[in-house]
């Protein structure tokens, strides 16, 4: 169904796909009441038919739209149209966990560390309002372009019924993060939420999950009966108290693992205080040997017995051979104390398995690698073929744990390995137009691995490859590199604010900020100030595709300005003078009238030969300048007061 475009509940404006989940697409909209942008999460037609599911959808939404917190993304609104059922959240800029594990492999313990006390933070104040998650995993988390872990979907895993799980495969992807009881199907509690978050620091902190198979349920089963390699094995940097943080949130028995997401905010913010300190308390209750109570009746019999039966008679032999019966007592302490020394280094032995240098199985064959196992009493489990540029057919590649001097494991340690397949030739196939997953898939399947880059683009789709450095049909070995680029989608940038610009410099903003003038409107409102951008259409800061249209209003009117007219009679008059003497040194005066729109400025009898008479005038808009000396001359100019300061006549 193409939602893009369509407005629901009336407020709600879809403006394109961002995402798919296993309940639910994606979209980004714009609310229409708030002027903001929002996430739109629409429930798949499959979940749509369920009645009861459906009832238990809008009480778990509503209830997770209760909870406010800086690690939680927001639910604003719920609600359906017709058989179309949505949740209205937060709009949060930046990747899922996931992504970023999958790109980054291995991530630092510290900033896993963080992260994960982000995540406990959201527990916790879920846990206290009585809201379980039921579904952490890295999928549900978004660290966003700040480094702020927010998690989304919180309590909508308890809507799903065991039958719609059952029809459409919706753990999938979640199984891997599954607590035990939640794997068999059990009741599920805050207890259940830490052991997945257990699970998502392992993955963070290995590059790995602790279970997997080829399908769910086997690694449900794995959840329920195997123990998961000690992630510092695995990574033998890590801090000793990480690792006990994550097998104590893994333990399968939930008396063992933390009692609440508080108590694991704690050790956490402690690991990152001391991170080789032994403060993690196993969990384990010692209550085997509780005090029984001794009946003294016994003790009484007993000693009845020994002063009517043998033993009175024994008594009466060692008081006579008081020697023996020291060296007896003598003996018996030694045989006793030998007993408890070698019974002790016997519980010591058989009970702790013994250590050994870790092997470097790098450039054997696997049969070779399995004979050095034997050997060393240890075990060898093929984790993957793959093909490699250099390595030989049948040679080994890489082995987890990884091998470095001086480090050592437990016998029967299983020691997971990659084989090469050798190299193979193969054909690049064309990936361009097709989906991320996709176009990933394809390589992988004929061996190639890949690098991701992203970029912006304004024509392909959001998570589509837009060009490959390979070409369609060269041929290359398997396990070449290829680079692939994956679509953003359009830019999305920040609409600056023109207010108080004038025009010129509000298009040079819009410019600069990679979006485009439209249009520009004018009014007139003496109370704003002139010349300058007064309103835009869309509002500063909101976010917008690149290359979207702006159309600005500029404020103009008419101002009062004072205006200078400067007239040079000498000039104007051109020697039409008389003189009054007959020596010809005495000039006659001439009347000099100066009038701007009508109203006269000026009106003096002037010297003939003057040459910088100067009047003034307030006034606004454009006017007429007249000058008259006497009827000899008149002289006639427009003066617009807007755009000039000043006008010579002459």
């Amino acid at each position: 169904m193409n939602l893009e475009g369509k407005i629901i509940g009336n407020r709600y404006q879809i403006i394109e796909k961002i995402g798919n989940g296993g309940m639910a697409t994606v979209y980004k909209a714009k609310c229409l009441v708030l002027n903001r942008y929002v996430a739109v999460k629409i429930l798949r037609d499959e979940f749509t038919t369920d009645e009861e599911f459906i009832k238990r959808f809008n009480i778990e939404a509503q209830a997770a739209a209760s909870l406010i917190h800086p690690n939680i993304v927001s639910v604003y609104d719920v609600g359906n149209e017709g058989n179309l059922y949505y949740i209205v959240m937060e709009l949060v800029k930046g990747k899922t966990l996931k992504e970023i594990i999958i790109e980054d492999g291995v991530l630092g313990w510290k900033w896993s560390v963080k992260v994960a006390m982000q995540i406990a933070s959201a527990l916790e104040m879920a846990h206290k309002n009585n809201i379980i998650h039921r579904d952490i995993k890295p999928h549900n988390i978004i660290i966003t372009e700040e480094g702020i872990a927010k998690v989304t979907d919180f309590g909508i895993a308890k809507a799903v019924s065991n039958s719609t799980i059952t029809a459409f495969g919706t753990t999938i992807g979640s199984v891997h993060y599954f607590s035990p009881e939640h794997a068999r199907g059990g009741f599920t509690d805050a207890k259940s939420d830490l052991y997945s978050l257990g699970v998502v620091m392992y993955e963070m902190v290995t590059g790995r999950v602790p279970f997997d198979s080829d399908t769910p349920v086997s690694v449900a089963l794995k959840h329920m009966q195997e123990q998961p390699i000690e992630p510092i094995i695995l990574k033998p940097d890590l801090p000793h108290s990480v690792n006990d943080i994550i097998i104590k949130a893994m333990q399968k028995d939930t008396e063992k693992r933390y009692s609440n997401a508080t108590q694991m905010l704690k050790d956490l913010e402690m690991s990152l205080k001391k991170p080789d300190s032994k403060f993690i308390f196993d969990g384990i209750d010692n209550r085997e040997f509780e005090t029984q109570r001794i009946s003294l009746n016994s003790d009484k019999k007993q000693e009845e017995k020994n002063k009517n039966g043998k033993f009175a008679k024994m008594k009466s032999f060692f008081e006579k051979h008081k020697i023996l019966k020291v060296l007896i007592i003598i003996l018996s302490c030694i045989l006793v104390f030998s007993l408890a020394m070698g019974g002790t280094y016997l519980a010591l032995t058989l009970g702790k398995a013994k250590e050994i240098q870790i092997p470097d199985l790098s450039n054997l064959t696997l049969e070779q690698a399995q004979e050095k196992a034997k050997e060393l009493n240890l075990k060898i489990e093929v984790e993957e073929e793959k093909f490699h540029l250099e390595i030989p057919e049948g040679q080994i590649i890489e082995q987890n744990p990884k091998y470095q001097s001086n480090f050592k494991i437990k016998e029967e340690t299983t020691i997971k390995v990659i084989v090469s397949k050798g190299q193979e030739i193969v054909k690049m196939p064309k990936v361009i137009g097709i989906k991320r997953d996709e176009a990933m898939k394809a390589l992988k399947e004929i061996g190639l691995e890949v690098e991701i880059k992203e970029e912006y683009n304004d024509e392909i789709e959001k998570g589509y490859i837009t060009k490959q450095e390979t070409a369609e049909g060269k041929e290359i070995p398997a396990g070449t590199t290829i680079v692939i680029y994956v679509s953003m989608g359009i830019e999305q940038v920040q609409v600056p604010d023109l207010s108080g610009k004038t025009e010129s410099e509000a298009k040079t903003a819009m410019t600069n900020a990679k979006l485009k003038w439209k249009s520009t409107d004018k009014t007139s409102d003496s109370s704003k100030p002139n010349g300058v951008v007064v309103n835009q259409t869309i509002s500063s800061g909101s976010m917008v595709d690149k290359n979207t249209e702006i159309t600005i209003t500029v404020n103009e009117f008419d101002e009062i300005k004072t205006g200078t007219i400067y007239v040079n009679v000498k000039s104007l008059l051109g020697g039409k003078v008389e003189y009054e003497d007959e020596d010809n040194t005495e000039i006659r005066n001439v009347n000099l009238t100066i009038k701007v729109g009508g109203d006269t400025v000026y009106n003096e009898t002037v010297s003939p030969t003057s040459t910088n008479i100067k009047a003034t005038k307030s006034d606004k808009g454009t006017k007429e300048v007249t000058v008259y000396i006497d009827d000899i001359w008149k002289a006639t100019k427009e003066f617009n007061f807007n755009t000039q300061t000043s006008i010579t006549i002459e």
